[in-house]
């Protein structure tokens, strides 16, 4: 028995020796921490000071500091990683620098070829006025049928939910159910913010039980580290009483907030 638990034990410590940070790493975070820093203040020097190059002559909404903000954010991830990775010995020469950038591309290939379809897929969609004409359809379908505003939204949250489920990325699900959803309830006199809000419920919680989301395979390997046997059924049945939970604790917030008419934000009528 004893030699069992010698052997269990040293099998769990092989297992959680990628968890321990040695001492080079610790070095070249604190390295890649420095350097960042020191980024920072130089961006900062470049954009408060009056007449700095960032900053802009008109207002401060349209200054190069905002429009550029996308590549300063990637700059600073790029100085970051270059520093740990010459301090940590990952990169050895600056040659090795564009070939790891290639791999971290090809690690989001699949998301890449994600965002080219949902761009055809919206230009078709203003090319052929679909979307609108779905949302007109089915606003007089529902003003037909007399239903109240909150049965229609039941509705919305049920066809999103469903959808959710097969289409995990909220930006692409989004991109995809906005140009109908947001007309429809348009018609039906409710905000775009309200229509926001109520996607946001149904994008919080369907990716933590489907397994077409590549976060709920992540979650599955961690939990395989402890639980060898573990598998999707087994993540999902963990997963779906706080999805379930979500779903009610939020739709109940929003109608509550909803019917006290209580704005989502400074000139954001829920209504």
């Amino acid at each position: 028995m004893l030699m069992k638990r010698d052997n269990l034990d040293a099998d769990e410590d092989a297992e959680h020796e990628d968890l321990v940070i040695t001492d080079t790493e610790r070095k070249a975070l604190r390295w890649s921490m420095f350097a960042v820093i020191a980024a920072i203040i130089a961006i900062v020097v470049l954009v408060v000071p009056e007449g700095a190059p960032l900053r802009g002559e008109g207002p401060f909404g349209e200054s190069p500091f905002l429009t550029g903000i996308a590549f300063l954010i990637a700059l600073l991830f790029g100085i970051g990683g270059i520093v740990y990775g010459f301090r940590e010995g990952t990169i050895e020469t600056w040659s090795d620098v564009p070939k790891l950038m290639g791999q971290g591309l090809a690690s989001i290939a699949g998301v890449l070829v994600l965002f080219f379809a949902i761009a055809q897929f919206l230009e078709y969609f203003a090319w052929t006025n679909i979307g609108m004409l779905v949302s007109v359809s089915v606003s007089e379908l529902f003003t037909g049928l007399g239903l109240p505003t909150w049965v229609v939204f039941i509705l919305v949250l049920l066809v999103l939910s469903v959808v959710n489920v097969l289409i995990t990325s909220g930006s692409a699900m989004w991109a995809i159910m906005a140009p109908v959803t947001v007309p429809l309830l348009m018609l039906l006199e409710v905000p775009p913010e309200t229509s926001e809000a109520i996607f946001r419920i149904t994008d919080s919680r369907s990716p933590a039980i489907t397994p077409m989301s590549p976060y709920f395979i992540l979650a599955l390997g961690f939990m395989q580290k402890y639980q060898k046997n573990a598998g999707i059924g087994t993540l999902a049945s963990h997963t779906l009483p706080l999805a379930v939970c979500m779903t009610i604790s939020w739709s109940l917030l929003f109608f509550l907030w909803w019917g006290l008419g209580i704005p989502l934000g400074p000139d954001a009528p829920v209504r």
